[in-house]
């Protein structure tokens, strides 16, 4: 499974780059939970996905360290294409069920205008 959840975290990183946020149905559990944002489903995905984009038109997510194990994937990212003058850093950390991401947990250094 390790090296399936890394290329699915990859798979995720890559759609939200290439603004393909229809992608999310395949890569997120129907139930999916985000922990930070504390919301559940697909939908919330792309719409998270959909508000960072038009506040960050240029926004770009490069993974910076990607480590897995089990069922889990930790992922230390940098955001380009916002307006702070170091690019802001995330940490997400994903557990993967049935080959999509069941769940997400994340701290990030990114302030919203």
């Amino acid at each position: 499974m390790t090296d399936d959840a890394k290329v699915l975290a990859h798979r995720m990183y890559e759609a939200f780059n290439t603004r393909d946020v229809a992608a999310a149905r395949t890569i997120f559990s129907a139930d999916f939970v985000s922990h930070p944002l504390g919301t559940v489903g697909v939908e919330s995905v792309m719409k998270a996905w959909a508000g960072m984009h038009a506040t960050f038109p240029g926004l770009r997510v490069l993974v910076e360290d990607m480590l897995s194990g089990g069922d889990g994937v930790a992922v230390r990212t940098t955001l380009h294409g916002t307006l702070a003058d170091e690019p802001p850093t995330m940490m997400e950390f994903f557990r993967v069920r049935d080959g999509r991401i069941a769940e997400l947990w994340g701290l990030s250094t990114l302030s919203r205008p």
